[in-house]
């Protein structure tokens, strides 16, 4: 069969089989819709905990970071993953043992305030549409390439397969559907990075491939990818390239953002018992490790196998009418894009910039340009307009991240059945997290402000019709989002984790650990936290023009003390604690059935007859 064939078929079947779930298990009752009736197995819990959790940043765009950033990208799978220890051990017991649907409900029961918890409302949102907006990217590029249709054509498919299962189903139909979605993007990950690893190294195991010797006896993979980048003019993989303090601060930014993050804390109180809240998140960390500890290897050898196919065997650059059909296949969306600066009808791949922004123009076989989808094509040097007297132009392609998962098993020649197999779970991965994103918005405007403050009496009919109104309208916004996202997926999600980090994580960690703080502290301290790390962002990032200057570059001589907007996340946080405790401190303490509750929240039953207290 022809690979579009099998893509037709391997999208098509999962598709079918989401939609088909969420009629099963469509949602009949408002514990339903938000916590699927809290009879979900640990076990089953944490697959969908780890589908909800691996989203496109995770199966799309990390390996795609760590292709093209080497050593720098382990922050990502260290922040990740250490987050998740941070939430098994520090917020979702003692969450669930509170017993609320959501986070903001939670916040404004602990302080006592429906200030706070529109607040927290307020937070969540930001939060979660600023993460949703990478998974509709990683959306339209899997689209874009594998059904060949345009970017926002892709985004709208996959808002449309969102909204028949989310808005059906509810937590109850996400859940099961998370659990078929993780099983498809496990494997679709795994399976290429085995016969990949095969390939290259002889050995079936991605992790231990990537530091074993190479089969052609060139070296070891992770010396020869060091060498080939060098003699590129790239930096080597294998060294640090930013500064220890952002490193820092950015694995401490996606940790606590993580721990903070309101779709993945409403998974834990889908389960009957405190006890397997904890089992849960267990059973999570032992699926996501599965992809995690592949991605390092997956990154690695499709750098190694891109560089090798693109500039041929004497590093000369390969000519176009001899490249491979994938390289011209992934031209059409735009996200791959080539431009013969020397004339010499080869194709460079060097260090530099090959393009001002992301080409809207892919070259073809006679040279003249072909309309792709994205910014503006540059003819010449982008420093000074002009390329060096007697020096070619370096660099003559651009490659968009994200691409490089899904492209890996086109350039490493495996069968159609894998690549369409990919497709499928690049698409499982960014609709697994869209799906529970969209959720907690949806609780957050229908639990938490309609019936938590403006309409208490609603019925839950009313309530449950509300959820699901609020949750179209959170697709609408995130579509179009989507299709005009301000980065790559990863750094789009790098700032969610910021965000949610800066806001809810103190907010939670103090209601649980400090019964002391007061309802005022913790509106001070989500509302400072929060805009410090909207403005930093929106600063250096370029989106706020500021009076008197042309914009802040966002580059590291302008950054606050060298901090880059991805990592302020830790810095937010920092703040929101520091003036939570000051106005707390200058202010009544909060009464003594809430410090009470505190303590019952923290102490497990049947605690004070054990101890004889």
């Amino acid at each position: 069969m022809e690979l579009q064939t099998w893509i037709y078929l391997f999208v098509g079947g999962t598709f079918a089989l989401y939609i088909g779930i969420a009629v099963w298990a469509r949602a009949s009752t408002t514990g339903d819709f938000y916590v699927a009736g809290k009879g979900v197995h640990p076990v089953a819990n944490g697959m969908a905990t780890a589908a909800d959790w691996m989203s496109a940043a995770s199966f799309i765009s990390m390996a795609g970071l760590i292709a093209f950033k080497g050593y720098d990208a382990s922050v990502y799978l260290m922040g990740w993953t250490g987050g998740y220890v941070l939430l098994a051990m520090l917020l979702a017991p003692y969450l669930r043992k509170f017993g609320k649907f959501t986070v903001p409900e939670f916040i404004g029961e602990r302080y006592y305030s429906q200030t706070a918890r529109v607040v927290a409302v307020i937070c969540l949102i930001v939060a979660s549409i600023t993460y949703v907006i990478g998974q509709m990217k990683g959306v339209g590029v899997a689209f874009g390439r594998f059904l060949e249709v345009d970017f926002e054509i892709g985004v709208l498919v996959g808002m449309s397969i969102v909204f028949i299962y989310a808005v059906l189903g509810g937590m109850k139909g996400i859940t099961y559907t998370q659990i078929a979605q993780y099983c498809v993007l496990i494997f679709a990950y795994t399976i290429p990075a085995i016969f990949i690893s095969l390939t290259l190294t002889g050995n079936p195991v991605p992790q231990l491939g990537l530091g074993s010797e190479l089969a052609d006896g060139s070296g070891y993979l992770l010396a020869k990818l060091d060498t080939v980048l060098t003699d590129l003019g790239f930096q080597a993989y294998t060294v640090q390239k930013g500064t220890t303090l952002n490193m820092v601060l950015l694995t401490l930014s996606l940790m606590i953002g993580t721990a903070g993050l309101p779709h993945v804390i409403i998974r834990f109180f889908t389960v009957p018992k405190v006890r397997d809240a904890r089992a849960s998140a267990g059973w999570a960390l032992v699926f996501i490790a599965i992809l995690y500890t592949t991605a390092p290897a997956v990154g690695s050898m499709a750098r190694l196998n891109l560089i090798t196919t693109v500039n041929g065997p004497d590093a000369q650059g390969t000519a176009y009418t001899e490249l491979p059909t994938w390289f011209k296949r992934w031209e059409q969306t735009g996200l791959l894009a080539w431009y013969d600066h020397n004339g010499d009808g080869r194709v460079q791949h060097a260090a530099g910039n090959a393009f001002k922004g992301k080409p809207k123009f892919a070259s073809v076989e006679d040279g003249s340009p072909l309309h792709g989808s994205h910014g503006e094509r540059v003819v010449t040097n982008p420093g000074d307009g002009k390329p060096a007297e007697g020096a070619p132009f370096a660099n003559e392609i651009y490659v968009d991240r994200d691409i490089m998962v899904l492209a890996n098993p086109e350039i490493a020649d495996l069968p159609f059945w894998v690549i369409a197999l990919v497709a499928a779970g690049g698409l499982a991965a960014a609709l697994s997290t869209a799906a529970g994103l969209l959720l907690a918005i949806s609780s957050a405007i229908s639990h938490d402000l309609l019936k938590g403050i403006f309409k208490p009496d609603i019925s839950e009919k009313n309530e449950l019709m509300a959820g699901r109104i609020a949750m179209t309208g959170a697709i609408l916004v995130a579509g179009y989002l989507g299709m005009n996202p301000p980065g790559f997926a990863a750094q789009v999600v790098a700032l969610a984790f910021g965000l949610a980090a800066s806001s809810i994580f103190p907010a939670l960690m103090m209601g649980i650990f400090y019964k002391k703080m007061n309802n005022t502290g913790a509106v001070w301290g989500m509302l400072t936290g929060l805009g410090a790390t909207l403005i930093y962002i929106f600063v250096y990032k370029g989106w706020l023009f500021i009076p008197g200057t042309n914009n802040l570059p966002n580059t590291p001589d302008n950054w606050f003390m060298g901090i880059q907007p991805e990592s302020f996340g830790a810095v937010g946080a920092l703040i929101n604690f520091v003036v939570a405790i000051i106005v707390s401190k200058l202010t009544a303490a909060p009464p003594e059935h809430i410090q009470h509750l505190v303590e019952d929240i923290r102490v497990p039953k049947g605690a004070a007859a054990a101890t004889g207290h």
